[in-house]
């Protein structure tokens, strides 16, 4: 099992940071390399077990399910159902944690998933630069 981490201190508070991330549907509105994205069945962007259903710029489409969501934690957790990766048994988890010195917040995002292993230095890097580094980085800029 490969497990990718990448951490980042962010400027802005917790709480208002998780405001912007903690729906499960909202990707789009902060990450710059998904295109578009909708909750299937018509379920709440919050409720666990709820389904997101994007796109991502280049085209890729991937479907991921909610495993939990704590508002107290400020924590996000979810699997990989459907991506053109190559990845199985994928779980991810976003968390922040209050930095009360500035008033900033520390942002970690985990992964921990299978793949073949002619493949794991690529996916290592695609998923803790391409996507979750990515994703901090446009929070950082107020994207």
């Amino acid at each position: 099992m490969i497990r990718v981490y990448v951490s980042s201190v962010i400027d802005v508070p917790a709480d208002t940071l998780w405001a912007r991330i903690r729906d499960f549907n909202a990707l789009p509105k902060w990450h710059p390399v998904i295109k578009d994205s909708r909750i299937e069945n018509s379920m709440a962007s919050d409720q666990v077990g709820c389904i997101r259903y994007f796109h991502t710029t280049d085209g890729g489409l991937i479907r991921e399910r909610l495993l939990g969501l704590s508002d107290y934690d400020y924590t996000c957790v979810y699997e990989i159902v459907e991506s053109p990766m190559g990845v199985s048994n994928y779980v991810a988890t976003l968390k922040l944690t209050p930095v009360t010195d500035g008033d900033r917040s520390f942002a970690e995002w985990s992964a921990e998933f299978d793949c073949a292993p002619d493949r794991e230095v690529e996916l290592s890097q695609t998923i803790g630069q391409g996507v979750f580094q990515t994703g901090f980085d446009a929070l950082k800029r107020g994207v």
